[in-house]
């Protein structure tokens, strides 16, 4: 017999809230993370989330007939914990463009939330809006067109919704980026503010004077939905979930903004409301998301799949200890914070549960690699150090690009791609960091090695 499929219908189930906070990019880690901590808020009652999905609308699709309702899979190293999530009260797709902009028009609306990844930011080299993209131009005819259009990037959705907000007279709201990116929201303030300059220095600056863009850090492991997570869904709860979240028991989340126009009581769930972000954003920026492509690109070239599998393995962990070895000394937060942090996310990658895919984790490296590893490389050098563990992490790159290990998924890589498929390991090495750091391709000491780790990670 199948099981119902899950609705707000049944008795006991929550009701949606109404809608005070639009998110957009709705996957798997926002419902583990921000719509989890709103959904634990004291007043979550009155702060439901507009969700609108990123490129796919299957998150639209799966969660639409459910009322926006899911299943949250905390998966401990003893057994998993079920939650029914009810801070999501619509889900759209990204195509629906009129819904986003009714939405922004009400006064009621205090926050707009991101998890677009990296690369929905459309930033250039020098981290501003890459103005010369054909997207962004498009997105940039359509407005000055018809400010009612469909528009496609992020930056060019944010600008239409705040500038619908304007016309409407509805007030302040604040934009929070939860994406891995450093400084956040300064970086999302600089690509819509672009754009927003681009189409009407007007708007720009209303932009500038009445929206808040605030910075936060996030960190939850949430890997991907698996049909078998739908299946034990099914079995144990005695609903179909047809999208339900598997993530591990830890959360974090640091937010520094003003919220003019409100938020939910998310320190009461646990949520860190700080001056300044950014000693925890490179905590977790260079430790976790780091070590995470130190293994998705350097420990597949040895067969592992699996995060929880490569730290298992001995040569891997030797990797990562010396990679945080290198990274810790330039972290300003108080050491016995700093080591804490670092044993649990021994325990965190360990949980051989969560089963993190590095085929996932390896995705758009040419974009994370730029904040999760150069930086730390970058400061090694500046202290006269020659740094084995960022190495191993950009070999292992340079490999991956030539076709090893977990296959490439990184539109912005062709460039690399074409470098690292030099028939001289020198020549690859040099010409693949010269697409991610000039410097560090200039650095002939450092260059000589990676070449030599290339060897280390087939040995």
């Amino acid at each position: 017999m199948t099981a119902p499929r899950l609705d707000r219908d049944a008795p006991g189930r929550p009701t949606a809230p109404p809608v005070r906070i639009v998110h957009l990019g709705v996957g798997n880690f926002h419902r583990a993370h921000q719509a989890w901590y709103t959904a634990h808020a004291a007043d979550a009652d009155g702060w439901g989330i507009a969700g609108f999905t990123g490129r796919r609308p299957d998150a639209a699709e799966a969660l639409g007939p459910q009322d926006g309702l899911y299943t949250l899979i905390v998966r401990g190293p003893d057994g998993d914990a079920f939650e029914l999530v009810g801070s999501l009260a619509a889900v759209h797709p990204a195509a629906d463009h009129a819904a986003l902009l009714d939405y922004l028009r009400r006064p009621e609306v205090a926050v707009v939330t991101l998890t677009v990844t990296e690369a929905g930011y459309l930033r250039g080299a020098d981290g501003r809006l890459d103005l010369e993209r054909a997207e962004v131009q498009a997105d940039l005819e359509t407005l000055r067109t018809d400010a009612g259009a469909a528009v496609t990037t992020v930056p060019g959705r944010l600008v239409a919704g705040l500038a619908a907000r304007r016309a409407a007279g509805a007030g302040p709201l604040t934009v929070l980026s939860c994406d891995n990116l450093p400084e956040n929201g300064a970086a999302t303030a600089a690509v819509v503010g672009d754009l927003a300059r681009a189409l009407d220095p007007g708007l720009a600056d209303w932009i500038a004077a009445e929206i808040d863009f605030a910075t936060s850090m996030v960190d939850r492991i949430t890997p991907a939905t698996t049909a078998e997570d739908v299946d034990l869904v099914a079995r144990s709860q005695g609903w179909t979930d047809a999208a339900p979240v598997p993530t591990e028991p830890f959360a974090e989340w640091v937010v520094a903004g003003r919220f003019p126009a409100g938020r939910p009581d998310w320190a009461g769930a646990g949520v860190a409301l700080v001056d300044d972000v950014t000693p925890y954003e490179q905590r977790k920026l260079w430790l976790l998301n780091g070590s995470h492509s130190l293994l998705a690109y350097a420990a597949s070239q040895r067969g592992h799949r699996t995060i929880d599998a490569a730290i298992a393995d001995p040569v891997a962990r030797g990797w990562v200890e010396t990679y945080w070895d290198e990274a810790v000394g330039h972290l300003s937060l108080p050491g016995d914070q700093v080591s804490a942090y670092r044993a649990a996310l021994l325990d965190r990658f360990g949980n051989p549960r969560v089963r993190h895919q590095l085929a996932q984790i390896a995705a758009d490296g040419s974009l994370k690699l730029a904040v999760r590893i150069v930086p730390v490389t970058r400061a090694e050098r500046a202290a006269g150090r020659l740094p084995t563990g960022c190495s191993t992490a950009l070999a292992g790159w340079v490999r991956h690009l030539q076709g090893h290990g977990v296959p490439v998924t990184d539109p912005n890589a062709d460039r690399a791609q074409e470098a690292a498929s030099a028939a001289d390991p020198r020549a690859a090495v040099h010409g693949v960091l010269a697409t991610l750091a000039d410097d560090l391709a200039a650095d002939e000491a450092f260059v000589d090695l990676v070449v030599a780790r290339l060897d280390a990670l087939t040995a």
